[in-house]
């Protein structure tokens, strides 16, 4: 899952560095049209010198992984667990390590992890609707004319195709996190390292307290595919496609948006071409196949295999799955003070109208809602989220189609319909992917929660950690509702490491545990507010600590992770370690968590990971805290935790509010 803290070595929710001025119509001729930016620095300018991910020390990693467990196990099962560890850290981990580190020594164009990772995605064979594809909702535009579907449509895609342009000419800024902006986001800097050679570039941007972040997983974005085969799956790409899937009512059709010379057709003439798909009569699909996305991905790949056997479907699929990328014109609206259908229906839907396995599809509302849903093996988001800020950035400051622009009229010209040959067969796997597809989104709850007692300014205010706050919030719920503490997942991008992918934090520790235990005890036996207090800051500084641990690659997770896969790739027993019931369940995540922070962001949903637990895609704003809650039916209870995670920030609340901030220096 798309998962990234809010931490000082990682806020890559940034916008843009290209900056605009909003006109009413901007010049459509010439690379100011066809590219969103023209860096000076080369895109992959700091790639060649960017650290390799480290392969963490095995004592280090064995202590980490105790110290994960110890609020999570009685007494005498943590013992056990630490005999277990012990042995490993003697016996069969010493051995695993050194293979670890020779085949790392064979592979330094990459990261130790990176192919397993991305094994262990494409060899999953459960479906990608809420078991991975994420979702990100934009907010709308704040002048409302533009908010008209057909208007919004045709600037996301504007600015999509220029994204997409910048990107594949190499001219698209370098993602660089700054620590202090206003020092070293700046013309200084891009002469400096730019004037750099390659292989020091990296360094040179640590001296302005930058630092450059991989951009390996880019690629993925435009003409790539899943495509569905027995056991595992392929990412199919295509580097010279220029047309858009375009989905309504179930039907598809291939658009074309960049003219035989490459370059982004006028804005007129794609406004035309989507309205013509918008104003298109047909009844809805009576076999929609984007449905067939939904299913065990072994199910569907046998239906493929028989569906590209039928007539000219090859050549259809072809023109699915060679498309820049999905667009999904809906009919459905959003209710501000109820966003959970809207998040439901851009998240999952019926799967009539989607088709899953594209890179990421661009949803967008009869209300101009716009949003999107990515598939995740390809990437861990990063990408998806600087895409998703830039677009949102230049259609909401400066966009290229502005109200009144009439699109060009169009016949056939530019927009083919996507037909498939569909017998028996594959009717029936579209019945039964149906009553798969609704027998879960039935069983699956969600829930909306918005906090105005806390901010993301209140906590500032404190000097308390923002996000050690709402994952503390998470604990105390939890807690409250069912008297326990269980494995918790808050992933962190280590994408400051070459071909970096994540590492997961574990926010719940001994401080957030005795945290807990100690608020809830009842008022003459509960410690003093102060002392509380005391306890908040140790939970701050612990969960800054291993999130600052995890961005550096060095939490325990991908390391154990990477550790038996070794195991296994050279034929060796699996060690007893992977076996203690103690580490099933850390790995069981009934709390899944993610977080993003970005103007362009309205709200983001995902699945729980597990049957009996919690998928919490939480935000910290300048005027709330909010989360959107999942869970299936009736293995949790989603209004009784979401009622329980608002009393949790009350309690925390109460207590800060009570003691003030710290002095400075403390």
């Amino acid at each position: 899952m798309l998962r990234l803290p809010q931490t000082q070595w990682l806020t890559v929710a940034r916008v843009g560095a290209a900056r605009y001025q909003s006109s009413s119509a901007r010049p459509t001729t010439g690379d100011d049209y066809q590219y969103l930016q023209r860096s000076k620095i080369p895109m992959l300018h700091f790639q060649p010198s960017l650290p390799r991910l480290p392969i963490p020390l095995l004592p280090k990693t064995c202590e980490r992984y105790l110290a994960a467990q110890e609020p999570l196990l009685s007494g005498d099962a943590f013992q056990q667990t630490k005999k277990v560890v012990d042995q490993f850290r003697e016996d069969d981990g010493p051995k695993l390590q050194t293979l670890l580190k020779e085949f790392d020594a064979q592979n330094k164009h990459t990261s130790y992890i990176s192919e397993p990772w991305f094994d262990m995605y494409l060899r999953d064979r459960a479906p990608l609707p809420l078991n991975y594809n994420p979702l990100l909702m934009m907010n709308p535009d704040p002048r409302p004319e533009y908010n008209d579907q057909l208007l919004r449509t045709t600037n996301l895609i504007i600015s999509s195709l220029r994204f997409m342009r910048s990107l594949r000419a190499r001219c698209l800024e370098p993602e660089v996190y700054h620590m202090n902006p206003a020092k070293s986001d700046t013309a200084k800097f891009r002469t400096i390292t730019s004037l750099m050679p390659s292989f020091v570039s990296t360094y040179a941007a640590y001296a302005f307290k930058a630092f450059p972040l991989d951009m390996s997983q880019y690629h993925g974005l435009f003409g790539a595919t899943r495509i569905p085969e027995l056991e595992k799956d392929r990412i199919y790409r295509n580097e010279s496609s220029r047309h858009l899937l375009v989905l309504r009512n179930g039907n598809m059709y291939a658009v074309d948006v960049l003219d035989e010379s490459g370059n982004i057709e006028q804005p007129a003439t794609l406004m035309g071409r989507f309205e013509r798909i918008l104003n298109d009569g047909r009844a809805p699909a009576a076999n929609p196949l984007g449905l067939l996305t939904t299913e065990n991905r072994d199910s569907w790949a046998k239906a493929r295999t028989h569906l590209t056997q039928l007539g000219s479907n090859a050549k259809s699929l072809e023109l699915v799955d060679s498309a820049l990328f999905c667009l999904c014109l809906d009919e459905s609206t959003i209710d501000p003070n109820k966003p959970i259908p809207a998040i439901r229906n851009f998240l999952f839907g019926d799967g009539t109208n989607r088709w899953f396995d594209k890179s990421f599809s661009l949803i967008v509302g009869r209300d101009g809602t716009a949003g999107i849903n990515f598939e995740h093996s390809w990437g861990d988001g990063v990408a998806v989220l600087r895409y998703f800020q830039e677009v949102f950035k230049e259609t909401t400051t400066a966009p290229f189609a502005n109200p009144g622009l009439k699109g060009t009229p169009t016949e056939t010209r530019g927009v083919t319909p996507i037909e498939f040959t569909v017998d028996e067969a594959i009717s029936t796997a579209l019945s039964t992917a149906e009553n798969n597809h609704n027998t879960v989104i039935d069983s699956l709850d969600m829930n909306f929660m918005k906090f105005e007692g806390m901010n993301k300014n209140f906590c500032k205010q404190q000097r308390i950690s923002p996000d050690s706050i709402m994952q503390l919030g998470f604990q105390l719920a939890f807690y409250k509702q069912h008297g326990q503490f269980v494995g918790t997942y808050e992933s962190c991008s280590t994408a400051a490491f070459r071909h970096g992918r994540t590492e997961t934090m574990r926010p719940c520790t001994m401080a957030t545990k005795e945290f807990c235990l100690e608020s809830q005890r009842r008022t003459g036996d509960r410690k003093s507010d102060s002392e509380l207090r005391d306890m908040l800051n140790r939970c701050s500084t612990v969960h800054g600590q291993l999130t600052k641990d995890a961005a550096m690659g060095q939490g325990f997770d991908r390391h154990l992770f990477g550790l038996r896969h070794t195991a296994q790739k050279n034929g060796l027993p699996i060690p007893a370690l992977y076996a203690d019931p103690a580490y099933a369940a850390i790995n069981h995540n009934i709390l899944s968590t993610s977080t993003l922070s970005s103007p362009a962001l309205l709200a983001g949903g995902f699945g729980p990971v597990v049957r009996d637990g919690y998928g919490i895609g939480y935000n910290i704003q300048d005027g709330y805290l909010g989360a959107v809650v999942s869970n299936y039916r009736p293995h949790r209870n989603g209004p009784e935790f979401v009622d329980c995670l608002r009393e949790a920030y009350e309690d925390i609340s109460k207590v800060l509010r009570a003691t003030g901030p710290p002095p400075k220096g403390k």
